[in-house]
């Protein structure tokens, strides 16, 4: 086959660093392959895509050695112009890629600018529309539309140019798990029925193999770590060494004794040979510690318009100490339901706090209970400087500057950032940011913490850190509700669940249960992870499986605890 895309000896530096952030990438990439790019954050992958794309140095400048040639020519001598017509791409946030007012002009766009006659650019985005499902929303604002079917917007209006190369930049990024696997099936017919070379970059590497990619790239500190199958990888130690989640059921093989070296094709549990191998552990059915109610909501309903309920009479009881995650489709009503707990949006419920009503709370008296952490710490931060953010609610009640320094030095102590108390906020890392955040409501004492998607977007390394410290401050007595749609965390760090669909409660049980339920799953758009597929190739209980598993995963995080050997 002819290469597409060569990288030879190629290294890229930033105008703002010393350091090169790609070195010595040799990689070739053939005419319609689909090629995975994984490794953890801050790995280089982002900027190889940009690289490739043209952002990289129409939008960011810097400094290169070797060669990045695309389609025979050097890419760093073709316009931005030049570069779109050759890659496409879709971005990680849909919303960052809308231009028209409706969904037809969103896809129409590039035809316009390329002064397409208005007979052929309306075939051209009919056509589309049809084979992304989209027909019947080409008057509606991309805004107002699911999170799988903006994805499809921002991809039809990059299709219409019909680029040779497709580059998607983490599409699994706030998907609940059955969109996700949705758009994974989208990609991989898009790839068969276009013949377009197909590149991803994506954290989420078990959901991307659920369709079959060609190979797959490893990367960190600008290296290339891996270039091959994906069977190939899976037969290795890299993925733990490097950071990035292994497949579930592979980690449970493994631990059962499994030798993953001996058998191809890794990445298709289904033709793995299980022969001889069984659970022996069962579980004990032990009775559900009882917790005593903290918060009691009922009756709750809310709309923006009359016309159209986001929640609908929601009954809920959450226990002291409980560590809840909330689940559900994109728009199921997740974060609605949060913001109302926290008084962001009214609501005429009945809301008991340990036995009494604080519907007439103010928002800052509603914090004083209730703290409430976005899924972006940059849209929570305001202040230059680590220490000020942590003391600025603080400050803001009037509480004595002695007093401040004291509550606020405590609590960077118990968050892991006392070492960076006197650091620019720029200068941390995301996960640091996001424990930032967290410090600054955590300072104003809440019983109670909601998080929205706490790990989104977050490698393994990252990923444990904070579940770790989330986990400590519950053992600390703090009530944890998380806003999710990743179910590993759901199994491995939650006491129960609830699951939210078309804005009603439809479900509370352990997450075991819930995730065993196949009416519940399809309703909620959740997934069965791989745990319950190898449990019907075992021939065994998908709880009991699932029970090892979490035992298993638990001793690996007794192990010293990241965030604490930081300072």
């Amino acid at each position: 086959m002819t290469n597409l895309i060569t990288f030879n000896n190629f290294s890229f530096t930033y105008d703002a660093q010393s350091e090169p952030t790609l070195k010595n990438i040799q990689l070739t990439i053939e005419k319609g392959q689909k090629v995975l790019i994984i490794g953890p954050s801050g790995s280089g992958k982002s900027t190889l895509g940009n690289c490739l794309n043209g952002i990289i140095p129409n939008h960011f400048s810097g400094t290169h050695q070797g060669e990045l040639v695309i389609n025979q020519q050097d890419a760093f001598d073709l316009s931005i112009y030049d570069k779109s017509k050759l890659v496409s791409t879709v971005l990680q946030d849909p919303d960052g890629q809308f231009i028209g007012l409706s969904v037809a002009e969103d896809i129409a766009f590039a035809l316009e600018n390329d002064c397409i006659q208005q007979s052929e650019m309306q075939s051209t985005v009919s056509t589309w529309a049809e084979r992304l499902e989209l027909a019947d929303y080409l008057e509606h604002r991309p805004q107002d539309l699911s999170g799988g079917q903006k994805q499809r917007v921002s991809l039809a209006g990059v299709l219409v140019d019909e680029s040779p190369i497709l580059l998607f930049d983490e599409p699994l990024a706030n998907l609940d798990p059955k969109t996700g696997l949705d758009t994974i099936d989208l990609i991989d017919k898009l790839h068969q029925n276009t013949e377009a070379t197909t590149i991803i970059i994506e954290h989420r590497l078990e959901e991307v193999l659920y369709r079959p990619v060609d190979k797959v790239i490893l990367i960190n500190d600008g290296r290339i770590l891996f270039d091959g199958s994906p069977d190939q990888l899976l037969a290795t130690d890299l993925l733990a060494q490097n950071g990035i989640r292994e497949p579930l059921y592979l980690t449970c093989l493994k631990d059962l004794g499994f030798k993953v070296s001996d058998q191809e094709p890794l990445s298709q549990l289904d033709a793995l040979n299980l022969t001889g191998l069984e659970l022996t552990n069962k579980r004990s059915d032990s009775p559900k510690e009882e917790k005593k109610i903290l918060l009691d909501i009922r009756h709750l309903n809310f709309a923006y318009q009359a016309d159209q309920p986001i929640l609908k009479e929601i009954n809920l009881q959450i226990g002291q100490g409980e560590r809840l995650a909330i689940v559900g489709q994109n728009g199921a009503g997740k974060s609605t339901l949060a913001k109302v707990l926290c008084r962001f949006l009214e609501s005429d419920a009945s809301i008991l706090y340990k036995d009494n009503d604080i519907s007439a709370d103010s928002i800052k008296e509603r914090a004083d209970r209730i703290g409430y952490v976005l899924q972006n710490p940059n849209q929570m931060i305001s202040q230059t400087m680590l220490f000020d953010e942590v003391a600025q609610g603080l400050r803001l009640r009037g509480i004595s500057e002695d007093e401040v320094t004291e509550k606020v030095e405590q609590t960077l102590k118990v968050c892991g950032l006392f070492p960076f108390r006197n650091w620019p906020i720029s200068a941390l890392s995301f996960g640091q940011k996001k424990r930032v955040t967290i410090a600054a409501i955590l300072v104003l004492n809440p019983e109670i913490i909601v998080l929205d998607e706490p790990t989104a977007g977050q490698d393994k390394k990252h990923y444990s850190e904070m579940m770790a410290f989330l986990d400590h401050l519950n053992q600390e007595g703090h009530t944890i509700i998380m806003i999710t749609h990743d179910m590993q965390l759901m199994l491995e760090h939650c006491d129960r669940t609830l699951v939210l669909s078309q804005g009603q409660i439809i479900a509370e049980d352990q997450p075991q249960a819930i995730l065993s339920d196949a009416d519940i799953l399809e309703k909620a758009y959740l997934k069965k992870t791989s745990l319950f597929h190898l449990a019907e190739k075992l021939h065994c209980s998908p709880l009991d499986l699932t029970d090892y598993y979490i035992t298993m995963e638990r001793k690996r995080h007794v192990t010293e605890t990241p965030w604490l050997s930081e300072g």
